[in-house]
């Protein structure tokens, strides 16, 4: 071998951490079991309409399954992973939600390690139970268990994310107002695909977050109507429940409605079942927040038990704590204003402050404030039109 020079490329050198999928999202729904190729309860990562062939789920079989990942896949292009999980159709959503161990949605959590940042569930289990302020007992019953599991994964996980429960059996008369609740990590999908669905196209819904970045609006017309011909809200076309739409948007479930000017369906809006003065009142926000908290808890983690050089009074040293500052910025910026998801100027859309008065030794803690800036939102409009005219007067 004549003399030469070899140079190895090393791997593993920079510490990179992967980092899930913004729009990891799982589908929870009723279903059977498919001989050995598809157990209820276990998880399920696709990412094409197809692998559900694989799994010997068919319409046949399994028609709500097969429906939700059939939209999931219009709105989402293939190759975007989704988890799919079947459950026990006589098992209530509530049920499914609870906060406890061995519950199914949270063992679902639990078994994505903190990865999932949305889960979309839907049972028929409730549809035989009268209808009660304009929804299914079930539906309504779903939101506090899911909020506090959704509350569970991020106290407990560090693994924030949120949950749409399946607006099931709507038929509109009193209608619960869910501006009232306090729910800001739990939205209703009310709108289905059929006229004879008791249930909502939670797939569409599904497929659209997974597809669009965290800081993106569902109802976003520049994004195009949604896949899908016909919508229906209590068996009737959306066109024909105008005001039906008016009022569930008003009462904070996420509907479907029309254009005028435009072709097909858009998502009214994005909104979760609390407030409209939430900070986190809509899913947009929710998303961003979130990521920032993931990049933030990741970032701060490769401080945690570290040695911290102090003054004399117990003080972080400036230095210290300025590079503390400097790096979590840079880190937020990097994940997220470079690629247009909070708001900036000069480069960026986040703040980092840190108290130096801080006395690190007496109490081990260092509180850090960290805002970030998000996107506003053209909700409403308003044009004052007249005519342009030029009076002239003429002298006689």
């Amino acid at each position: 071998m004549l003399p030469r020079i070899k140079i190895n490329f090393l791997e593993g050198q920079l510490g990179t951490v992967g980092v899930s999928p913004d729009g990891l999202v799982a589908l929870i729904i009723g279903a059977m079991a498919v001989s050995s190729t598809f157990e209820l309860g276990k998880s399920y990562s696709i990412t094409k309409p197809s692998d559900l062939k694989e799994l010997g789920i068919t319409k046949e079989n399994n028609p709500a399954l097969a429906e939700a990942v059939t939209d999931f896949y219009k709105e989402a292009e293939e190759g975007t992973s989704v988890v799919v999980v079947g459950v026990d159709a006589s098992k209530k959503m509530a049920e499914l939600c609870a906060n406890e161990d061995g519950a199914v949605v949270r063992s679902v959590i639990e078994r994505h390690s903190g990865a999932l940042r949305a889960v979309f569930v839907s049972t028929p289990a409730g549809d035989s139970e009268q209808a009660t302020e304009g929804l299914s007992p079930d539906t309504l019953a779903t939101l506090q268990p899911a909020q506090e599991l959704a509350e569970w994964a991020t106290t407990s996980l560090y693994a924030p994310l949120f949950i749409v429960v399946d607006g099931r059996g709507y038929t509109g008369e009193n209608l619960k107002d869910l501006g009232q609740a306090k729910y800001n990590r739990v939205g209703v999908l009310v709108g289905s695909k059929n006229a004879e669905d008791k249930g909502s196209c939670i797939g569409v819904l599904a497929g659209r977050i997974a597809s669009k970045p965290v800081h993106r609006n569902i109802g976003r017309v520049a994004d195009g109507a949604l896949k899908g011909e016909a919508f229906y809200l209590g068996g009737k076309r959306i066109e024909e429940k105008q005001s039906a739409v008016t009022a569930l948007y008003e009462k904070r479930y996420i509907a479907i409605r029309r254009y005028v000017g435009r072709t097909g369906y858009f998502f009214a809006d994005d909104n979760l079942a609390t407030a409209l003065t939430d900070d986190y009142a809509q899913i947009a926000n929710r998303r961003v927040i979130d990521k920032a908290y993931r990049v933030a808890y990741n970032t701060l983690l490769d401080k945690m038990l570290d040695e911290i050089e102090l003054n004399e009074d117990g003080t972080m040293q400036a230095p210290i704590l300025k590079s503390w500052e400097s790096e979590l910025e840079a880190e937020i910026n990097k994940a997220m204003t470079a690629n247009s998801e909070l708001s900036s100027s000069e480069g960026s859309g986040c703040k980092v402050f840190i108290d130096p008065k801080q006395n690190v030794v007496s109490t081990s803690k260092i509180a850090i404030s960290l805002k970030v800036r998000p996107h506003g939102y053209a909700r409403y409009i308003d044009v004052n039109l007249g005519f342009q005219v030029t009076n002239t007067k003429t002298e006689g």
